[in-house]
């Protein structure tokens, strides 16, 4: 079978396991009690609980938890069980200790979106990419005694078959740093949280090793089980964790972002006055200057009209006779001295009316020391923002951090498989690689599923000699169960 028809029949086995569940009531809710909080990170929550009876849940189930004093219902995902131990994922948080509720699985649910999502890839062929799933396609169809000797394309299709675990991992290790130093973008799968811990603080060490920061290269989707794995804290790489950082990043720069721009308008009208008032005294000025300009030329004639008063008996004849003829005698001067002084006192009147304004004017346009350089400097800090109105969209954006850009943001994403197929994320974002560890403990629908999201290439780790053992790749057959398929879901 193509890929294509292979999704086409597991469409059709997950529709009839969904039928199945719905029809037997599966979905049974169980009592949980000892609930206490393990740790918080960003918006979630891991919490310990005691489940009754003998139910057993898959990884990465949906349920539900309905609090035993009638508080609101939260919801959450399993991440691994223990005995009667579970460990959940919320996103509200229920208090600390001695919790219990009412847990209500949601399998058929879960089914469903996986099916949901297969229906997807075939419907969007322009979204998704099946030529490297054509490779693992034909794998999961090879008979049981020939997988290990599958013929592979290192460039399209690799396989690292191998029974040391270790081995294997420090291979996909070495894969995985040389992805990242050549720019591609990578999504690995490991069939469960503790192995995906174990995997991704590996990988992290050998890249700190290779001169590279893990928390800048790579994430784990969920919250990780344990706090370190191969001397690595884990908790710096958890893609919530890395969110809450950028987030609170991103909100202290918005504050610093408000208070700038609440200072940029609390100094723009303010100095647009002083302009105003620097305008008006530079006005002021200029008619003092006029008017003391006047002053000092009436004060000339009026001096010259003094000494012509005064020296005007012991003049030549010749020149009084000529003074005369112009108008010019002891009266005609006596008059023009009387002129000058009128219009002397009224400028001098003027002149201290615009003296007592550039006084008052003075302190009013005066600005304070470090002002215009301020306001300044955020006026070209807001230009490069794109002006005001962007700097107002920016602030008014909903405080809700951007999950899709930031995953695509990182070279490296370790997830499990259930996850990749029922979180609507992963149906938004694309990868180059994918590198798949422990690969026959993986199902066939989330390897599918996986596959659709890469462009490239896909590498596939394992121990050829569990495919047979774990019976995840068995061939849908009609009337026939495997063991696998009555106790976990088909695609765990």
């Amino acid at each position: 079978m193509t890929a294509v028809e292979l999704i086409e029949s597991w469409i059709a086995r997950l529709e009839a396991e969904q039928a199945r569940l719905v029809e037997m009531g599966q979905d049974a809710p169980a009592m949980v009690s000892q609930g206490r909080l393990v740790r918080t990170t960003g918006g979630l929550h891991l919490y310990e609980f005691v489940v009754s009876g003998e139910a057993r849940l898959p990884i990465d189930l949906p349920v539900s938890i309905v609090p035993a004093d009638d508080t609101d219902t939260t919801e959450g995902i399993v991440l691994r069980q223990t005995g009667r131990s579970i460990l959940l994922q919320l996103v509200d948080h229920l208090g600390s200790e001695a919790l219990s509720g009412t847990l209500v699985p949601d399998q058929a649910g879960l089914v469903g979106t996986a099916a949901a999502r297969l229906k997807e890839i075939l419907a969007k062929p322009d979204m998704y990419h099946l030529g490297p799933a054509e490779r693992l396609a034909a794998l999961l169809q090879t008979p049981t005694a020939e997988v290990e000797a599958f013929s592979a394309s290192p460039t399209v299709f690799t396989t690292l078959w191998s029974d040391d675990r270790a081995l294997r991992r420090q291979k996909l290790g070495s894969l995985a740093i040389d992805l990242v130093r050549a720019n591609k973008r990578i999504l690995l799968l490991s069939p469960n949280h503790e192995d995906c811990d174990e995997l991704v603080g590996m990988v992290g060490r050998a890249m700190k090793a290779g001169g590279l920061n893990p928390r800048t290269w790579m994430t784990r989707y969920e919250l990780p089980l344990v706090s370190q794995a191969a001397g690595l804290d884990l908790r710096d790489l958890g893609f919530e964790a890395q969110m809450q950082q950028f987030y609170d990043k991103s909100q202290g720069d918005k504050a610093s972002l408000k208070q700038k721009y609440d200072r940029f308008r609390e100094l723009t009208p303010f100095l647009s006055e002083k302009d105003a008032k620097q305008k008006d005294l530079d006005e002021v000025r200029l008619l003092e200057w006029r008017l003391v300009t006047q002053f000092r030329e009436l004060q000339v004639k009026l001096a010259g009209v003094d000494t012509t008063l005064k020296e005007f008996e012991t003049l030549p004849l010749f020149q009084r006779l000529a003074m005369q003829t112009v108008g010019k005698n002891v009266d005609s001067l006596k008059q023009y001295r009387a002129l000058y002084q009128s219009h002397m006192d009224r400028l001098d009147s003027e002149i201290n009316v615009a003296k007592g304004r550039i006084q008052q004017l003075v302190p009013e346009a005066a600005v304070p020391r470090g002002q215009r350089a301020e306001c300044e400097e955020l006026k070209e800090q807001i230009a490069k923002l794109g002006g005001t109105k962007k700097v107002r969209e920016l602030l008014a954006a909903e405080e809700n951090p951007n999950r899709q850009a930031f995953v695509q943001n990182r070279r490296l994403v370790a997830v499990t498989p259930t996850r990749v197929v029922t979180d609507p994320l992963f149906s938004r974002v694309r990868f180059d690689v994918l590198m798949v560890d422990d690969a026959p403990q993986i199902a066939v629908p989330s390897l599918l599923a996986a596959a659709a999201l890469v462009r490239e290439r896909i590498i596939v780790s394992g121990d050829p000699r569990n495919v047979a053992v774990a019976g995840r790749w068995a061939a849908p057959q009609e009337g026939i169960r495997t063991a696998s398929e009555t106790t976990l879901m088909p695609f765990a």
